[in-house]
């Protein structure tokens, strides 16, 4: 990828440029789902976390946890969530928009004094659309989103994972850019574009 590819995935529908990458390891927990859909997401954090090098944990000193995970089959669950509010002051408004447009999957983020990431809420209705969706790819396509902080259009029109002989995999030049922005070099936060020519060199310097 070079910077006119990389720089669309981080400028936001405002226009924008905004980039951010975890500030602490990541230290996840799923709710709503069996034992081995737990396991198997997150094995997919782990895979990611390990592609862009950066770790998970067992705890978070500050938050105990600080990714999570929750699957419904409506929106109206998520009010019912014991102590989801204080998590998510915002969360009334949060469902009565989910709600309104009919979304089937919702993250929110939360960042240090730095602008690092420290938190990451993500919100799954299991509706038609998403039940079609292999876990694997589920999986993989969740930790892939979490694991930066993406331009909210950034995969609209671009899926970041791929199907090779059979089996969901994350697209190589996706995987270039999440390194790229782990790069110890590299700025944990980043607001203008130049940013993407950064990154752009840094893959450029691997290939």
């Amino acid at each position: 990828m070079d910077s006119t590819q990389i720089e669309p995935l981080f400028t936001r529908s405002d226009g924008s440029y905004l980039c951010a990458r975890w500030g602490r390891p990541i230290v996840p927990v799923i709710f709503g789902v069996e034992d081995d859909t737990v396991a198997l997401l997150k094995g997919a954090f782990e895979v990611v976390c390990l592609m862009a090098g950066h770790n998970m944990d067992e705890l978070d000193a500050e938050l105990g946890v600080n990714v999570m995970m929750l699957f419904c089959r409506d929106w109206d669950e998520l009010s019912g969530v014991p102590d989801l509010d204080r998590l998510v002051p915002e969360l009334g408004d949060v469902v009565t928009r989910l709600i309104k447009a009919d979304a089937n999957q919702y993250r929110i983020f939360r960042f240090d004094e730095a602008g690092a990431i420290k938190a990451c809420f993500i919100f799954l209705r299991m509706d038609v659309a998403l039940e079609q969706v292999p876990a694997e790819a589920l999986a993989l396509g969740q930790a892939v989103q979490a694991i930066v902080l993406w331009s909210d259009v950034a995969f609209e029109s671009m899926n970041p994972l791929a199907l090779v002989d059979g089996k969901t995999v994350l697209r190589p030049d996706i995987a270039d850019v999440i390194r790229a922005v782990y790069d110890p070099v590299m700025p944990a936060v980043a607001q203008d574009a130049s940013h993407a020519l950064r990154l752009a060199a840094r893959i450029g310097t691997r290939t």
